[in-house]
């Protein structure tokens, strides 16, 4: 019973992160790195994650520059981020990409609220559903005689006390990222 409650701990744990990661891809007021965490460049025909092939700096708070390690990927890095979500068209001058970002309108801040929303929505989805999994594994045990029914109430205490920790800590990344994006 206890490995049941400390795997679904654990992978709770592992979603949380995952949501403040998704987070992390959506941009406020500045421009960041980790906004390239998700895109993948066709690079010699494999998909890499353009970390693996590029140096990232940021001189100005909206200007990103992408400075590959082989210059003949440089096609394929710009054209994966012109086709990523980013909504931005890199400037290559043949050694350096150089990635500006507009200022955020209003309208596209709400749209990156809404996306916001709709991340951590995916979050609690997926911490409820570790919730059911572990409920039902519990739940398995009891109905073999493994454990008894005060056991059984014990461990569905447990399990709704971790899941609502884990909802309320994206709750809060939530309303962390929302205030960051309507921040003018």
């Amino acid at each position: 019973m206890n490995d049941i409650l400390n795997e679904a701990e654990a992978k709770m744990a592992k979603s949380v992160d995952s949501t403040r990661e998704e987070f992390a891809t959506i941009r406020a007021g500045r421009a960041h790195p980790s906004m390239f965490n998700k895109i993948m460049v066709d690079y010699y025909g494999s998909p890499t994650p353009i970390q693996q092939l590029a140096t990232f700096t940021s001189p100005e708070p909206r200007i990103i520059l992408i400075s590959p390690f082989d210059v003949g990927a440089m096609g394929n890095i710009e054209k994966a981020i012109r086709d990523s979500d980013l909504g931005i068209n890199p400037s290559n001058d043949g050694k350096l990409l150089r990635c500006v970002f507009p200022e955020l309108t209003e309208e596209r801040r709400k749209e990156f609220t809404k996306l916001a929303k709709a991340k951590a929505e995916d979050g609690r989805v997926a911490v409820r559903n570790l919730r059911r999994t572990a409920k039902q594994g519990v739940e398995k045990l009891e109905k073999d005689g493994e454990i008894g029914k005060d056991d059984l109430a014990g461990a569905e205490k447990k399990l709704d006390a971790q899941t609502k920790k884990h909802t309320e800590a994206i709750d809060e990344m939530l309303k962390n990222k929302e205030a960051e994006l309507l921040e003018v």
